[in-house]
Formats: structure tokens, sequence, C-alpha cells
């Protein structure tokens, strides 16, 4: 594996890319620009995805009822505090950030990066939303500021797609993704690992098949269970289908999911950190970086 140039994991981290491409910190700023998603107002589906709450997203300053340029002021003075000379990507996180009229999705776009201190954008988004005519605005775009396009693939097993109402298979996301990379936008995926039914050779030829993709960045997440879901409800009634990792056990998995993964690759997350009083049932009790370290302390013991 990579040790990606200053950084002296074994794998290279978003961290890297950022130092790559600019001279100063940088800090992700996110945003709800009140978005919904074609599998919640009908156009495919409602109820969302069965395992999705979009408030496990979303930071106090970013509200939907905001305005974009509010919320990118308000993180930025929450950010400023302790890095006054940081600059700022804006990450429109909640729900899918390319759906709906061009125009409007571009004006919200416009207002984060009306900030001066406003350097890219990161847009998270659905891989079946994705028209042409706002790739065309993106690639214009991404000739002036950093632009990564973040596409929920979730899992290359569209038997598992389907089961958790996800709305498109893997093949239209393998697509989309090409046709992004063909515009020069950096592209990333989003996994789920451990979703109900997926084996931990399942899991791991996620990475198998993702690594043949033009991607920049890869941002893995464990399952978690959220009150109010269909999922957290399948769960209750039976719990049989579910395989919930203790954290060791992921640490592994996520070892081994790396070692099968493209190290060209640019590691964004490992895990997710929903809030404590919206979990079904308890989590780990841990932070990001402390299971990051986990990680890492596991991939050097190995290569000793």
């Amino acid at each position: 594996m990579s040790t990606g140039g200053s950084n002296i994991k074994p794998y290279r981290t978003f961290g890297d890319l950022l130092r790559e491409v600019f001279p100063f910190k940088v800090q992700k700023i996110s945003i709800n620009a009140g978005f919904t998603c074609p599998n919640r107002d009908g156009t495919k589906g409602r109820g969302g995805c069965s395992y999705c709450n979009n408030q496990t997203f979303s930071p106090q300053y970013a509200a939907a009822e905001k305005p974009v340029a509010q919320q990118v002021e308000e993180g930025i003075r929450f950010f400023s505090r302790k890095y006054p000379k940081m600059k700022y990507l804006a990450y429109f996180q909640a729900y899918t950030n390319t759906y709906g009229a061009a125009e409007e999705v571009l004006r919200k776009y416009g207002e984060a990066l009306g900030h001066a201190d406003v350097v890219g954008l990161l847009i998270g988004t659905r891989p079946d939303c994705m028209p042409e005519e706002l790739l065309d605005a993106l690639e214009e775009l991404s000739k002036r500021y950093f632009l990564l396009v973040e596409y929920g693939i979730e899992s290359t097993n569209n038997e598992t797609l389907r089961e958790i109402n996800r709305g498109h298979t893997y093949e239209e996301a393998v697509e989309t993704i090409f046709r992004t990379h063909e515009r020069g936008i950096r592209c990333g995926a989003h996994l789920i690992l451990g979703l109900p039914g997926e084996s931990r050779e399942v899991i791991l030829g996620h990475a198998d098949r993702v690594s043949e993709l033009p991607l920049t960045t890869i941002k893995l997440h464990q399952l978690q269970l959220i009150k109010g879901t269909r999922m957290a409800r399948e769960y209750v009634e039976d719990p049989g289908r579910f395989h919930r990792y203790d954290v060791e056990e992921y640490v592994e998995l996520c070892v081994d999911f790396l070692r099968r993964l493209n190290p060209n690759f640019y590691i964004d997350r490992f895990v997710s950190q929903a809030p404590r009083e919206l979990l079904v049932a308890s989590e780990w009790g841990m932070k990001n970086y402390e299971f990051v370290e986990r990680v890492d302390r596991r991939l050097f013991e190995a290569e000793r």
C-alpha cells in the first residue's frame, strides 16, 4: 500500500488529497440546501432508503430553513475561532444534492462559492440523479474550484440494493461515475458495510468491484440502525437477518477491505457517528479518530 506522501499511514487519506491540492488548511462545512430525493417524493418511491434518517448528517448550523449563504457564514464562524486562516469546502450533504432544476441547483452552489473563503464544493448525490445539463455546468465549475461529487453506491450487490429500497442498480452507478470522470470531475463513492444479508466475503467483494472504477475517494460507514427507519423496524422483527459487528471485528473487516482496495484511492472515512439518541441499539461509543487509530495499529502490526 502507498504511504500517501507526507502521511505515514499505509493508505492515502482525504487529508492527503487536500494537502496535495491546497497550500493551506481546508475544512468541510456541511450544508443542508433543502433538497429532497426521488426515492421520497414519489418519482421513484416513497419513504426513502430503508436505513435513511438524514438527522444523522447535519450539524446544528446546517438547517434546511436557513439560506445556504447563512449556513456557510455560521459554519465558518464556528471553525474560524480556532483556525482564523482556514479555507473551506462547502459539503452539500443531506439528501440528493443534484436533484432539482439545474438552474436552482446551481444557484445554491453559487451561494456557497460566493464566500471568499470557500474554495470548492463536495456534492453528495445518487448515481441516478446526474443529468447531462448539470454535468456540463459542473465541468466548468471544476476548472475554477475544487470539486468532488460523492455518489452513494452503498452496495455493489443489486439484490441488496433492492432490499434496502435504494431505487437504482450498481450498473447505473458505474455508468454515472464513468460519465462524471470523463468530464474531468473528481468522483467519490460511499459504501455501507454490514447491510443485512451481506456476508463478509460479499462485503470484501465490493472492494474488488469498486477498485475498477475511476474514483478519487472512498467513504465507508458501518451499518447503524436509526430510530424511525424501516430497517430499524425490520431489525426488531427479525434480528437474525443482521450481523452486528463489534469494534474489533469491524476493524478487521476494514483492514481486509483496504488490502483489496485500489491503493490509489483516498480514504475519506471508515465509520459514521449518528447521535446516540437516534440509535436503536447502542453503538461503540468511540470517536472517529479512535477507530482510525485501531485500524492503523492493526495494519502496522500485520506489516511487521
